[in-house]
């Protein structure tokens, strides 16, 4: 303590100094602040200089690092502001994450390579495609325009709702699929659709009419039909390894004279829960005549 008061036993850095400290610019600084990840100790009222403790130092340099894991800043703020194990655990989940990815993208350039190569009658080779006929139907539909990195866990989530609708239409009825209307990419939205067949239509439009709005549930009578299928693993239902799969379909349709009529689609025939990477779990099919 002296006459004048108190002393700081921590001097304030200005943005350049605090900085060069930490190894971030004072653009990232400004951002950082904005978004609440690493705001200024102090800023100046009148000239609005920023000022930061030392001791936000490791805090500013934790953040440098992680966006060295191309960690999006949302997460980054979730990871600094849990601390310890908590911390820890989320930084895990991320690279898990990024890991899945990266495999995705390994198989896809693997793909590519054997198609750019000619080789795409080689690899049309890991799949066994057939016909097989198909029952009319009565399903309980829902519909989102949803990119490739959400379509996992929105399939999840609306054949979860859909299968527990289906306990007031008379039950499940056959196996839940989903169907592309479009292509659904990084860059295209589909739309995709869930689809569960019931086993009461009356039920069903009574269902869909008291309760379907919130997520545009509808009811379609799909009649019997064709498709052209090939069955593949847990591990391969992945995008985009998946891709492969349907384009194998395609050229066998295709060489076996059948036309294709209508959108492609996913039936799911196992507990998806239950089932580890290398169990069969999904047609990918194309209805065809």
């Amino acid at each position: 303590m002296t006459e004048e008061g108190p002393v700081d036993p921590q001097p304030l850095l200005t943005i350049g100094a605090f900085a060069a400290r930490s190894r971030l610019s004072p653009k990232a600084l400004r951002l950082y602040a904005r978004l609440g990840l690493l705001t200024p100790a102090e800023v100046d009222e009148a000239s609005g200089y920023r000022y930061y403790r030392a001791d936000q130092v490791e805090r500013a340099r934790l953040v440098a690092l992680l966006r060295q894991l191309d960690m999006p800043l949302a997460r980054i703020a979730e990871v600094v502001g849990a601390g310890g194990t908590a911390a820890a655990g989320l930084l895990d989940a991320y690279w898990a994450d990024v890991e899945a990815r990266i495999a995705g993208q390994r198989a896809l350039a693997a793909y590519l390579r054997g198609r750019l190569s000619g080789r795409t009658s080689e690899m049309d080779e890991m799949f066994a495609v057939d016909v097989v006929e198909v029952p009319g139907q009565v399903v309980l539909t829902e519909s989102r325009h949803t990119l490739a990195d959400e379509l996992p866990t929105w399939i999840g989530a609306s054949l979860d709702r859909l299968e527990a609708a289906a306990r007031d239409c008379g039950g499940v009825a056959g196996a839940p699929y989903v169907v592309y209307h479009s292509e659904v990419s990084m860059e295209s939205d589909g739309p995709a659709e869930s689809c569960v067949p019931v086993a009461d239509e009356a039920a069903a439009r009574a269902w869909a009419e008291r309760h379907g709005a919130p997520r545009a549930v509808r009811v379609r009578v799909e009649p019997a039909g064709r498709l052209a299928r090939t069955r593949i693993t847990k591990a391969q239902v992945a995008h985009p390894q998946i891709l492969a799969a349907f384009e194998a379909v395609e050229r066998w349709a295709a060489a076996e004279g059948l036309t294709v009529t209508g959108p492609c689609r996913e039936v799911y025939f196992a507990d998806w829960a239950a089932a580890g990477p290398g169990d069969p779990v999904c047609d990918v099919s194309l209805p065809v005549r």
